[in-house]
């Protein structure tokens, strides 16, 4: 299996804090954001390589928090070639390039780099091993309110996906979208013309095209997306 963690963005609502640093390097519990989700990554048994995507402006902090952290996975740094969000080429076209740049063949994890969580993805991996589908990890954040400003789902009693709706202002469960996704299949859905802005527009496509899956968890989830996000992070995040 390899991994994809996208982290091209450019997390404007987060300046000054992200004016020469990205989100995914801010300082949570005494270490970047990205170092506790690769923690969590190398968990796993079969994890082969880690490549992280970047836009151009943050490409060099990548490099170097890469070249200083040591890890048992290889790790890899991207550059999109991107400089702000009007070029940016979205959550899916970041992977679809990964994938062609680093000829990937194989099954693939999807973790994104703005949020960390309180939870182990060993569960949702075997889960995706024994199914052997795509598997969209979902948070119970218990309220309607949250899954307003997040993809959510429906998930039945076989675990399968029903229904994902886009930042919907009438989500129908609570159950939100992670940013985090076992694949074993993908290029499809950009070769027929679909937004490759967000993934949950991916996991509409596959509810109509495919038999994705759902696993979802109840301990805490952080979208670093904010000021007040992170600082909640900063509190409540256990490493």
């Amino acid at each position: 299996m390899q991994v994809i963690i996208p982290a091209a963005g450019y997390a404007t609502r987060l300046y000054p804090l992200t004016k020469d640093k990205p989100k995914a390097l801010l300082d949570v519990k005494g270490k970047p954001i990205l170092e506790h989700i690769v923690n969590r990554i190398c968990e796993l048994p079969d994890v082969e390589k880690i490549s992280i995507v970047s836009n151009d402006k943050y490409f060099n902090n990548f490099k170097e928090w890469a070249q200083d952290f040591s890890c048992p996975v290889p790790i890899n740094v991207l550059n999109d070639g991107t400089t702000s969000n009007d070029d940016r080429k979205g959550q899916v076209g970041d992977i679809l390039f990964t994938i062609e740049q680093e000829k990937i063949d194989s099954d693939l994890l999807v973790v994104a780099g703005d949020n960390i969580f309180n939870f182990s993805l060993k569960p949702a991996y075997n889960f995706f091993r024994e199914k052997n589908v795509v598997v969209n990890a979902f948070w119970d954040s218990k309220s309607i309110e949250t899954a307003k400003q997040q993809g959510s789902a429906t998930v039945d009693e076989n675990n399968r996906i029903t229904e994902f709706l886009e930042k919907s202002p009438n989500p129908k469960t609570t159950f939100i979208s992670l940013g985090i996704y076992f694949l074993p299949r993908f290029k499809r859905f950009v070769e027929e013309g679909n937004d490759p802005d967000k993934m949950g527009y991916f996991m509409i496509w596959l509810i109509e095209n495919s038999n994705p899956h759902g696993f979802v968890y109840e301990e805490k989830w952080f979208d670093i997306g904010w000021h007040s996000a992170l600082e909640k992070a900063r509190k409540e995040f256990v490493p």
